[in-house]
């Protein structure tokens, strides 16, 4: 390796030491932290996090990415640390600092606001929040709109427009299979036994599965939250979260499930390249496809439950006289909700749809804050054909834009799209359907490992997901997936 790429290799670290203790401390106010304690955490993160942008946008970083460019040795690496590099660069420290502090007192007005379901109390983070973002998209610059600025944090090569085509065509698709899904759900009727189901026991099944995934509990651990989150504090140090409902564990467990899918994906990416491109995940929408994957495809399959309902009744005893077709169509029943993190796959895609939406208005300027809660109404009236009875059932209920991730929410449905592809794929592979079917899980992990989390981000998302398929990425296996499990 060359003397500009051991140099990097050696900022880098000192960086990614200085972002992952803003991490650890950003999980422990999540977790942990006292109420007293939020406006002091708050300094503290936006101290942080203008250190690491400083290291990362040093003179000494860019002498020697310079030097690695010109010795042309990693040359895909050395272009995905020129795109970052460029972009760090158009962003003064103060603003990181900013944003970081902003967030950090967003997210506990969020949480506070949620609980007496109350958006005014938050509008004022949300707009100091929204003008950040804004003023990050005019540094970073666009062609189109600012959102564009704003999406290509998350998910590298996508535009507003080309989302909002890839959405519109699937639209009406996915509204027909929604409403096929939760017709015939309703003929049914399925539903799991009431609780309770005790959160301790619940605690000792979901690490149970997490493990038998191949989730490295040395390397992780889970705890609770609000709002459920993985989270890297180190390379050997993955931080999955939940919450729990005692009148339906399979709430928690599919959050681990699908927590867990980051968590793989984080503790298969190249340790010895953190804080690197190539140590680092190449996308939102390919760290969802992982979640998805490992929740959907896996978690609510019949092999794993052929192999797991047994487990559970042993944990949950109302369960030892449920049927496994009688436990296959509660866990598939598809029902219009308001929830999205509760929501089912045949509907979930509508919730996406609805918030990609209303936050592209918001950055454009069309949509005022104020106005968010009757929007918000009606667009999902217009969706599900019912209204949200409170903010907190309504805009309120997720966490990304006091988060300061606007343009995060299309990446969901990108890697529903990603992960249905991929698991297509995995299983053309005789040696992995063959375990899948037996409800054992290391040779998909292994092919995950090689030809996903091993790539790191310098190639792009499209290519990762072209190069492990055999074709560009597109909604073709997700709609056959849907179709297959919810309408038949």
């Amino acid at each position: 390796m060359s003397t500009a790429l051991d140099r990097l290799r050696t900022l880098a670290r000192e960086r990614a030491v200085v972002a992952t203790s803003a991490a650890t401390i950003g999980w422990d106010q999540e977790t942990y932290l006292p109420d007293d304690g939020h406006e002091w955490r708050a300094d503290q993160l936006a101290w942080l996090s203008e250190r690491a942008h400083e290291l990362g946008t040093s003179a000494a970083w860019g002498d020697a990415l310079a030097a690695a460019e010109a010795d042309a040795t990693a040359p895909a690496l050395t272009a995905a640390m020129r795109r970052d590099f460029d972009r760090a660069t158009k962003l003064p420290g103060e603003l990181v600092a900013r944003e970081a502090q902003a967030s950090s007192l967003a997210k506990v007005a969020w949480a506070d606001a949620r609980k007496r379901s109350d958006f005014s109390s938050f509008a004022p983070h949300l707009e100091t929040i929204l003008g950040i973002e804004r003023e990050k998209a005019e540094r970073w610059g666009y062609q189109a709109e600012a959102y564009d600025a704003l999406l290509d944090t998350y998910e590298r090569g996508s535009t507003a427009s080309n989302i909002a085509s890839l959405f519109d065509a699937l639209k009406p698709q996915l509204r027909e299979l929604a409403a096929a899904a939760v017709e015939r759900s309703n003929k049914r009727n399925a539903t799991l036994p009431g609780g309770p189901y005790p959160i301790a026991a619940q605690q000792e099944f979901n690490a149970l599965v997490a493990e038998s995934l191949g989730f490295d509990f040395k390397a992780g651990r889970i705890d609770t939250t609000a709002h459920p989150f993985c989270t890297t504090l180190g390379p050997r140090d993955i931080r999955l979260t939940t919450r729990y409902d005692e009148s339906d564990f399979t709430s928690s467990l599919f959050g681990v499930m699908h927590e867990a899918g980051h968590g793989l994906y984080e503790q298969g990416l190249p340790s010895s390249e953190v804080g690197l491109p190539s140590g680092e995940a190449a996308s939102l929408g390919i760290h969802e496809s992982q979640s998805r994957l490992w929740e959907n495809h896996v978690g609510r399959s019949r092999p794993f439950w052929e192999k797991w309902l047994p487990v559970a009744a042993k944990h949950f005893p109302q369960l030892s006289h449920t049927s496994l077709d009688d436990f296959l169509a509660a866990i598939h029943r598809a029902e219009f909700s308001f929830i999205r993190v509760e929501a089912d796959e045949a509907t979930y895609d509508l919730h996406i749809l609805l918030r990609f939406a209303l936050e592209r208005r918001l950055v454009s300027g069309e949509l005022a804050v104020k106005d968010v809660p009757a929007a918000w109404n009606e667009s999902f009236r217009d969706l599900f054909g019912m209204t949200p009875p409170d903010d907190a059932h309504g805009c309120l209920q997720d966490i990304h834009w006091a988060m300061g991730g606007l343009g995060y929410f299309p990446t969901y449905t990108l890697g529903n799209l990603n992960a249905a592809q991929l698991f297509a794929a995995a299983n053309t592979q005789p040696d992995i359907a063959s375990t899948i079917a037996k409800a054992e899980y290391g040779p998909l992990l292994s092919w995950l490992r090689d030809k996903v989390h091993s790539k790191g981000a310098v190639l792009t998302p499209t290519e990762i997901v072209t190069q492990a398929t055999g074709k560009a990425p597109s909604p073709e296996a997700h709609l056959a997936h849907l179709k297959a499990r919810y309408v038949g």
